[in-house]
C-alpha cells in the first residue's frame, strides 16, 4: 500500500468516529477496513446500557461488509482511531474475529491524537488465536 492508500483509510476511520454511539464510556472509536477490490467500510462502536451488548467498530465494519456478501479473506487493511493520546489497537474479540477475516499478514494501522500512525500486521496483534476449531 502506498501512503496515500494508507492516510485515505485511516481518514475514512477518523471521519466516521464522530458517528460513535458511545454515550456512556464517551470513547467513540472509528474503523474502516480496506477490501482486496478497493472498496471501504467503516464501522463505530455503539454501546448499550447492558455493556455485553455493546458492538465495537471493527465488528461493525467488518459486519457491514459481511452483510453485503463479502466472506473471509477480503480484507486487504485495517485502520482503528479513536481520540487517545497512544495508539488504540482492536479489543481481544474484534483481533479474534479479525484473524477469521483476514491474513496474519494483513497490514494494520492504528492512530494516536498526534496524528502518527503505527502499522503492525494482525498476526502482530493476535499471536496466539484460534484458527479452526478442534
Amino acid at each position: 500500500m502506498d501512503q496515500n492508500q494508507i492516510e485515505a483509510l485511516v481518514d475514512a476511520a477518523r471521519n466516521v468516529r464522530q458517528h460513535a454511539y458511545c454515550p456512556y464510556s464517551h470513547f467513540p472509536v472509528g474503523c474502516a477496513l480496506l477490501s482486496q477490490d478497493g472498496k471501504i467500510f467503516t464501522g463505530v462502536n455503539v454501546e448499550n446500557v447492558s455493556f455485553g451488548a455493546t458492538n465495537c467498530a471493527e465488528r461493525s465494519a467488518l459486519f457491514t461488509a459481511a452483510s453485503l456478501g463479502y466472506r473471509p479473506g477480503f480484507i486487504k487493511a485495517i485502520a482503528v482511531t479513536g481520540a487517545t493520546e497512544d495508539f488504540l489497537p482492536p479489543c481481544s474479540i474484534c483481533r479474534q474475529v479479525l484473524v477469521e477475516w483476514a491474513d496474519p499478514e494483513t497490514p494494520v494501522f492504528l492512530t494516536r491524537n498526534d496524528g502518527q500512525i503505527k502499522r503492525l500486521k494482525l498476526l502482530d496483534l493476535a499471536p496466539y488465536s484460534f484458527t479452526q476449531m478442534n
